[in-house]
């Protein structure tokens, strides 16, 4: 089981200390006690998102299943809202079905806070996502962050208003002025800067006015705070009040609160030098975070050498102009969302948007073409700079399709064919039905990439329609290796439609168009076909012989995704030939290269096939467990139920049920608690689940206490295990809060999930 001190949840440290918001935290306290949706509603830079981060923080305990942010500014499409979500909670787009019904499936028992970030520019999809969240999720409570409401109905609507300001009264106490939320902010920042600083009696004068007249935004606070590290605060006020003297004329009525934030900006751009201010205006073509790898190809030219960039990068992180962020051990940064309308805005002024963009475009298009072709070999390195810079690569995308480079964009779309198919399924199918539908010349590889997808999403229709047309344009452009290609996969989606003649005559011609040529992906394309026919057809030896073949191959290559593949099939011909060893141990290595690839479907079919090895090896709680753990999971990933796996499932589940009588829905139930990754660790047989049955081996509860532990796995309670027992309820308590001491545990779901461990 998880540590019982793990939390759950996505909830990113604080770099820098909270400051103030007293006022607004005990509304927010106040509003989720009865508001299912709460929106933190302010101008940008007025700090929404860390007023949200701090109150999911102080909440997230309360929820049973934490508190998870989602960070929306790098989304464009509304359309990738729930693909937001779902990546946020640590689901996967890999199925047929679609993110928002698969959302609201996976959220309709779960206990949670979930934080969307910077709604603004996705309201209408926001306040759909948030409408269907808590309609069918009567656990989960939700805040938002926008420059405007949702609108949605129930809505609370909490104002962020600017952090309070100091009083212009010089004669208040200097204790009493450094509470103030906008002068503590300040402090801090400044002494963050500088190494060292305090608000004194010198320069209290001008702390205050630089407060005030920056009406307590945040992030211009912030702003003339790292300033502190070269200037005095007498010295950032006069040169921040000579800026808006010239705006108001030397009054001191209040700007609109944009217009303060904005002349701050440009109060801190202005002292940039001229390269660092190029840099900062060039980063806003990324559209989320970025490495310094792509900084120095995407941003430097002859007037900005890629040998300074991290220098320069280095300055603006300095000046709070930029923030870091550490992503699985890559160093990473992002522009703060206001930071890069400010940016873009000065890049169009100096007419240096098309040249940017373009190298942007360039760049990652040639990394995506890497992808494609290294993909295969190469494809857990791959996959991690994927995840990492999807954001970027959807804006690309979206900037040929919108400007009407609708070659590049279905180059950029097909490219990407191993990220869609392991990570983004239906995300996949929107994009290349848009440049298909859209461009209608001949793309052979692109039609593959679609039928590909379809036969993923269970949709032999769509997939023979694709590939269809990629057949026939392959054959006209004199494309070999796609034709075999195609006519494999064409052969796979006439078998799932139960075409069998259509589905031989397909696979006998695409071996005959890739013979001889040595095409990795055709050769293997074409054994799964044979394997896929041998099920159906019931011919084991053509499947061993194409699935030894295609394991063998693609282990030679490197080739992750087609060995997971092959070793499944080898699995469940082993299974259904009583080969329980082989069986057991070519699904154990299948998911060991599932986990690898973090691929949901494949862990939900091993989990299973393990299950049936399981209960045909006479361990009927390991195997209810397991059984109960693919559910979950299928329910998490969308999967449908394997077709050929549903028979062995069956047996599993009538052999393992028919062995454990009452207890087989409890041990059942147990395994649905469990999280994928402990679901994994039972497989597998290692890890919390050894952990698990070592500690009942060793009686660390003693034998009455495991006895009644037992028995609240059951489901009983405190009075019906006292009458199971012959004890006191009172003594069965006492048992009860023994056994959550010793294990570190804090809810009985918990100890019924240790006990099915402990039992398996």
């Amino acid at each position: 089981m998880p540590s019982p001190a793990q939390r759950a949840g996505n909830l990113p440290a604080e770099v820098t200390s909270f400051v103030g918001r007293r006022r607004e935290l005990a509304e927010a306290r106040k509003a989720l006690a009865t508001a299912r949706l709460v929106s933190l509603v302010g101008p940008g830079g007025v700090g929404k998102t860390r007023l949200a981060v701090r109150i999911a923080t102080g909440h997230g305990r309360g929820f049973r299943d934490g508190a998870w942010l989602v960070e929306l500014a790098e989304i464009q499409e509304p359309a990738l809202l729930g693909n937001a979500v779902m990546a946020a909670l640590g689901l996967r787009d890999q199925a047929a079905t679609e993110p928002a019904a698969l959302l609201r499936d996976y959220l309709r028992d779960k206990e949670l806070l979930l934080v969307l970030d910077n709604c603004e520019h996705l309201l209408g999809a926001a306040a759909e996502l948030a409408g269907d969240v808590i309609r069918a999720a009567p656990g989960v409570r939700v805040v938002a962050t926008s420059r405007e409401p949702l609108s949605v109905p129930g809505e609370h609507v909490l104002p962020v208003p600017p952090l309070q300001l100091p009083s212009p009264d010089v004669d208040e106490p200097l204790p009493r002025l450094r509470q103030n939320e906008a002068v503590a902010l300040f402090a801090e920042r400044a002494a963050a800067a500088s190494g060292r600083f305090e608000v004194t009696a010198a320069n209290r004068a001008a702390v205050v006015d630089i407060c005030r007249r920056l009406d307590g935004l945040p992030l211009a606070v912030e702003l003339a705070a790292v300033r502190a590290r070269v200037l005095t605060p007498g010295q950032i006020r006069d040169r921040l009040g000579a800026r808006f003297d010239l705006l108001t004329g030397g009054g001191r009525a209040a700007l609109p609160r944009h217009q303060t934030l904005r002349t701050t900006i440009d109060w801190s751009y202005d002292l940039l030098t001229p390269v660092e201010r190029t840099l900062l205006t060039r980063l806003c073509v990324f559209a989320g975070r970025f490495t310094l790898d792509d900084v120095e190809a995407v941003c430097s030219a002859d007037d900005l050498p890629a040998a300074g960039i991290l220098d320069l990068l280095s300055s603006l992180l300095d000046k709070s102009l930029a923030t870091r962020e550490d992503v699985g051990g890559t160093a990473c940064y992002r522009l703060h969302e206001t930071m890069r309308e400010y940016a873009r805005l000065k890049l169009d002024e100096a007419g240096g948007w098309d040249a940017v963009e373009r190298r942007c475009a360039d760049y990652y298009l040639a990394r995506c073409h890497q992808f494609a072709a290294e993909g295969r070999h190469r494809l857990l390195e791959w996959l991690a700079w994927m995840d990492l810079e999807i954001d970027n690569v959807r804006a690309v995308l979206r900037r040929h399709l919108d400007q009407g480079r609708l070659d590049r964009g279905l180059d950029l779309a097909t490219s990407l064919v191993w990220y869609w198919v392991t990570r983004a399924t239906t995300e996949g199918v929107r994009w290349m039905d848009e440049v298909l539908s859209r461009e209608a010349g001949p793309h052979p590889w692109a039609y593959f990439v679609r039928g590909f997808l379809a036969v993923l999403q269970g949709d032999p229709a769509a997939a023979t329609s694709a590939l269809d047309r990629g057949v026939a344009a392959a054959r006209a452009g004199g494309s070999p290796e796609v034709l075999a290609q195609s006519l494999a996969m064409a052969s796979i989606a006439a078998s799932m439609a139960r075409d069998r003649t259509a589905a031989t005559r397909l696979l006998d011609e695409a071996r005959a168009v890739g013979a001889g040529r040595g095409d990795l992906g055709a050769t293997l394309m074409t054994h799964q076909a044979q394997a896929l026919g041998g099920f159906l057809d019931g011919d084991l030896a053509a499947v061993t012989s194409a699935a030894t073949a295609g394991a063998r191959l693609s282990r030679d290559a490197g080739d992750l995704y087609s060995l997971g593949m092959m070793l499944m099939n080898q699995g469940f011909v082993a299974l259904m030939s009583g080969d329980l060893r082989e069986s057991e141990e070519r699904f154990t290595e299948g998911l060991r290269v599932a986990e690898q690839l973090d691929d949901r479907v494949a862990q939900c079919y091993l989990l299973g096939g393990l299950a049936c090895c399981a209960a045909a090896g006479r361990e009927p709680r390991l195997a209810a467990q397991l059984l109960g753990a693919m559910e979950r999971l299928r329910s998490e990933a969308g999967a449908t139920t394997n077709a050929g796996l549903a028979p062995a499932l069956a047996h599993a589940t009538s052999a393992a049920s028919a062995a454990l009588g009452p207890r087989f829905e409890p041990e059942l139930s147990a395994g649905r608690r469990l999280s994928r990754e402990d679901a994994v660790r039972l497989a597998l047989r290692e890890g919390p689940a050894a952990a698990a049955r070592d500690h009942a081996d060793a009686g660390v509860l003693g034998r009455r206490g495991t006895e009644v532990a037992r028995l609240v796995a059951d489901g009983l309670s405190n009075k019906e295990i006292g009458a199971r027992l012959f004890i006191s309820e009172r003594t069965v308590e006492s048992h009860v809060r023994n056994a959550l001491n010793k294990l570190g545990f804090s809810s009985r779901a918990q100890i019924a999930g240790w006990m099915a461990l402990s039992d398996g």
